[in-house]
């Protein structure tokens, strides 16, 4: 799994698991795009404009919340052209985190069989 943090030519920072679109073969081989799975937009916020003061103590830094990126596509991997790619970075291991517990984790303790059940039909032939 290769998380990276990554900056697209529309502003929007995002956090996916990221994978190599490549065409050619051999030394004509060459980076044509990016499989993004799971996708998310991050938003940061200036937790100082949330007045959050208690007790005389007020929090300092940004609140930062992730945000699925084309949230009523069915697929979990969308793929980017590279042109649309300004930067790939790694992501702090705080952000990292979030995303693997917050969006790639999320559910799977808690599946069960009942996925496999359908409901009846009230239909009659």
């Amino acid at each position: 799994m290769t998380i990276k943090l990554l900056l697209l030519k529309s502003g929007e920072d995002m956090i996916a698991n990221v994978k190599e679109m490549v065409f050619g073969e051999g030394d004509d081989q060459r980076v044509v795009g990016y499989y993004l799975n799971k996708p998310c937009i991050i938003r940061m916020r200036d937790s100082k404009t949330i007045s959050e003061i208690q007790e005389g103590e007020q929090r300092s830094g940004y609140e930062v919340s992730l945000f699925p990126w084309i949230p009523l596509s069915a697929e979990e991997t969308i793929p980017v052209s590279s042109d649309w790619v300004v930067t790939m970075v790694e992501p702090t291991a705080k952000l990292k985190e979030m995303y693997l517990e917050d969006i790639v984790k999320y559910g799977k303790d808690n599946q069960s069989d009942s996925a496999d059940e359908q409901p009846s039909s009230d239909q009659s032939d």
